[in-house]
């Protein structure tokens, strides 16, 4: 049930939250979640392009919302940048994927200041077209452990403790994990709401999906090998989440999804050998080289 104080901050989101949405190339899932978001009625929208190439600029004229570039650094820099522009308390991280209803982040932030939260996710109820892999993502998001973790697609955060933080900007995709274990270490309290739901689209080519798997694994090498031995565990999780949902799959009788976490586990794999690969070789050219003058 909402409080006395949740109604009021109900009533007063334009003066207490700005949203901050990454974009590109993201002309297919644009229109639907700007509005949803101008419907909440924020301080401001702040949108940061990542030099789109589809249409995505061009689409955002129609819109009353400030828009930004991270140059092409990607989303961590995106969200920061956004984040560094934002003059109010809280700022709402939201991906462009995702579509909230009337009164979602205004009952995030509630939940965020009545339970004096660093940063509340919403929770995720992922759709998709109707291609094969757009399906299988959702089925693994649905049943997956994943759903549960903490993350920055649909996120109210405190600005000061946001920025304080920081994102790396190196990374592609896991910035969001490796930004969890830092807030882990630091005894932070966050969480991921079961009373705020919010839409999550997922695209639903294999491409998407490949990218999607790429992504994560990568993402996972680098957090392992910036925070050493307690994050090593992470390399392992592409493999207990195939083995996972394979494992659920024939219980189920469901093997159509075999092939789905066959290619998540490859990909998965891949993403984390080219990362750690590039590194080492980073390093070793680092240790052998010659200073520069």
């Amino acid at each position: 049930m909402t409080t006395h104080a949740g109604r009021e901050l109900e009533s007063n989101v334009s003066g207490e939250l700005t949203i901050v949405v990454p974009v590109r190339n993201a002309a297919a899932f644009l229109d639907d979640c700007l509005a949803s978001l101008l419907a909440e009625r924020p301080a401001e929208v702040v949108v940061v392009d990542g030099c789109s190439t589809d249409g995505t600029l061009g689409m955002l004229g129609n819109y009353p919302v400030r828009v930004l570039s991270d140059g092409g650094r990607g989303v961590a820099a995106a969200r920061l940048l956004g984040a560094q522009a934002a003059h109010t308390p809280w700022i709402a991280l939201v991906d462009v994927d995702v579509v909230v209803e009337p009164g979602d982040l205004a009952r995030l932030l509630a939940e965020a200041v009545e339970g004096r939260y660093t940063a509340v996710q919403a929770g995720l109820a992922s759709t998709s077209g109707p291609g094969y892999w757009g399906r299988a993502l959702v089925q693994h998001h649905l049943t997956g452990r994943s759903r549960t973790w903490f993350g920055l697609v649909a996120t109210v955060f405190d600005r000061e403790a946001f920025l304080r933080y920081g994102l790396d900007e190196t990374f592609m995709s896991g910035e969001d994990i490796e930004l969890r274990l830092r807030m882990e270490r630091d005894g932070a309290r966050f969480g991921v709401s079961s009373r705020t739901i919010v839409a999550h689209r997922f695209g639903d080519t294999f491409d998407f999906a490949k990218g999607q798997f790429l992504a994560d694994g990568a993402g996972l090498a680098r957090t392992a090998l910036k925070h050493g031995w307690r994050a090593a565990p992470l390399l392992a999780l592409p493999s207990a989440a195939a083995a996972r949902g394979a494992a659920l799959s024939v219980m189920r009788r469901e093997p159509q999804w075999l092939p789905y976490y066959g290619a998540f586990l490859a990909f998965n794999w891949l993403g984390m050998a080219r990362q750690l690969t590039g590194t080492l070789v980073q390093r070793g050219d680092q240790a052998h080289g010659t200073p520069n003058d």
